[in-house]
């Protein structure tokens, strides 16, 4: 019997740390997400907005501002990780939101500043991924027990 408890407490402790190291991944990535949504913010204000079109500066600022969202929201998503980490679907909610964050952001960017339209044919692959996200999201705060805060 002991040593099926003694199992028991290493795989709690196991997850226990994946759990705190999945929060700190999706924590740190929030926090460059943050960082790079003000400096490319700043960056297309001043530097670029000589340089680009009226309609590509939109589009570079529409990237920057679904970055900054899902940057905060990667830190909800961190944070929430630590508090409730029986929330297993908050994992799947922070790979999309960084994958969504990649390739809708990331695909808005390089159309804008280097002209290649094409781009734009990937963005709907991030909007895809944040969606998604979000849908699991609901899903997740949806499950939680009405005195889940006990």
């Amino acid at each position: 019997m002991t040593g099926r408890l003694r199992k028991l407490a290493h795989l709690v402790a196991l997850d226990q740390l994946h759990n705190g190291r999945v929060a700190r991944l999706f924590l740190s990535l929030g926090a460059v997400f943050g960082f790079l949504g003000v400096a490319l913010g700043a960056f297309g204000a001043h530097a670029l907005r000589d340089r680009l079109s009226p309609s590509d500066l939109e589009i570079f600022k529409t990237g920057v501002q679904y970055q900054s969202y899902h940057a905060a929201a990667l830190l909800v998503v961190g944070t929430l990780i630590l508090i409730r980490p029986e929330m297993k679907r908050l994992q799947s909610v922070g790979y999309l939101f960084t994958l969504g964050t990649v390739i809708f952001s990331g695909s808005l960017y390089i159309r804008s500043v280097t002209g290649i339209r094409w781009f734009g044919a990937i963005t709907p692959i991030g909007g895809i991924c944040y969606l998604a996200g979000w849908f699991i999201f609901l899903v997740a705060v949806a499950s939680l027990p009405a005195d889940w805060n006990s």
